[in-house]
């Protein structure tokens, strides 16, 4: 029974095939005819297509990840206890906002003594001054006794020293007092670092945190990374190309983008750098390609498909791929005459593949080439191509 199910089933099998596919059922029929192509007086059925001209694309399609345009960290450039954290992980930060606050107890405590070390290096200083005063009156007196034959040589020679004293002690007093101010600078200074911001040098105003690295209570070093900032628009997507593909490529040439986070989406950005060196391990270089993200649907660490168009022509002359034929190693395609009785071997030079079609080059390409059943011809071969409609009429008479 089961036997009998099959038998039918493929019967009715083949009968479609038949009728959908009369013109390849008959070439396939006629190649499995084992007399054929012994038979000089039947010509060979075979399929033909129309040499066509248009523009022609040579696309690459690479893989690679999308990066940050711009990435720092924010660390506090002194110690303490992280009292606050004001961002947290993909809150938009904009430039010279307040990300973190430190205990300032300690800062504070040190501002209060420089201001005071100040204060007394200034009164040192005015007593400094009041006593320089003095001896220069001191000094006057005796130049004007000595005129007069009061006092002596040495009384004089002591007046002028010790105004020279005064003189020096009054520099000092100065310089003491303007080490106090550079030290209550410095200690300002570092309580204004308890304060950390989110500072950046040109591009966009706003970016977002993308990692913390710290909570709130814990105890920092200077310089310790507390978050990280990223720049979100534009992104780099970043491939690595082959020698075969290197020289094609230049800075500025625009690509496409996509990626499976958004299915059916296009992006487009352009080559912006181009490394001049090949890792020695992938013998491989890198490309940077800069792309516009202004809704920030994309993000760092995404897969991307990268296609770029490496070559262009804008006439080509093209043949499906189904018609190259390599004989004694040489490649080329069977053209067929004007009658559509013969065909004529061309040899012919390859160049971009695109959707099935290939760039031809070579001398006499008019017309239509023969793109199934080539392996029983050779040049001057007589064919046939069967019509669709009058096989399918002739079966239905039979």
């Amino acid at each position: 029974m089961k036997t009998r199910i099959f038998k039918w089933f493929f019967l009715f099998a083949l009968a479609l095939v038949i009728y959908l596919f009369p013109e390849k059922w008959q070439i396939w029929k006629d190649l499995e005819n084992p007399g054929f192509q012994n038979t000089a007086s039947r010509p060979a059925p075979v399929e033909a297509a129309l040499i066509q001209q248009g523009p022609m694309a040579l696309r690459r399609t690479f893989s690679g990840t999308l990066e940050s345009g711009a990435e720092f960290l924010v660390a506090p450039k002194v110690s303490g206890r992280v009292e606050h954290l004001a961002v947290d992980m993909g809150d938009p930060v904009t430039r010279r906002q307040v990300v973190a606050r430190l205990d300032n107890d300690e800062y504070i405590q040190a501002v209060a003594q420089a201001e005071a070390d100040l204060a007394v290096a200034r009164a040192d200083l005015t007593g400094a001054e009041n006593t320089f005063e003095i001896a220069l009156r001191e000094l006057d007196r005796m130049e004007t006794l000595k005129k007069r034959g009061v006092s002596s040589a040495s009384q004089l020679d002591t007046a002028k020293a010790e105004s020279l004293a005064s003189e020096a002690r009054v520099e000092m007093a100065r310089a003491r007092v303007v080490k106090a101010e550079a030290v209550l600078e410095t200690a300002r200074i570092r309580l204004g670092y308890t304060t950390v911001f989110a500072d950046w040098a040109g591009g966009s105003d706003q970016r977002f945190m993308a990692q913390k690295f710290v909570t709130e209570g814990d105890t920092v070093s200077a310089n310790t990374p507390l978050v990280s900032i990223v720049e979100l628009d534009p992104l780099l997507a970043v491939l690595f190309v082959t020698e075969k593909d290197y020289g094609r490529l230049a800075v500025g040439q625009p690509a496409d983008l996509s990626t499976d986070a958004f299915p059916g989406t296009s992006f487009t950005g352009h080559i912006i750098r181009i490394s001049p060196v090949f890792k020695t391990q992938t013998r491989q270089a890198r490309v940077e390609i800069q792309v516009p993200n202004p809704d920030f649907r994309l993000k760092p660490g995404m897969f991307v498909r990268v296609s770029v168009v490496l070559d262009q022509v804008e006439n080509a002359m093209m043949v499906p791929e189904t018609a190259l034929v390599i004989r004694n190693h040489e490649t080329g395609v069977f053209v067929i005459t004007p009658d559509r009785k013969k065909v004529a071997w061309q040899p012919v030079a390859t160049g971009i593949r695109q959707q099935g079609m290939v760039q031809v080059q070579g001398k006499n390409l008019a017309g239509e080439v023969v793109t199934l059943g080539h392996q029983m011809l050779d040049h001057g071969s007589e064919i046939r191509i069967p019509d669709r409609a009058d096989i399918s009429g002739h079966t239905q008479e039979e």
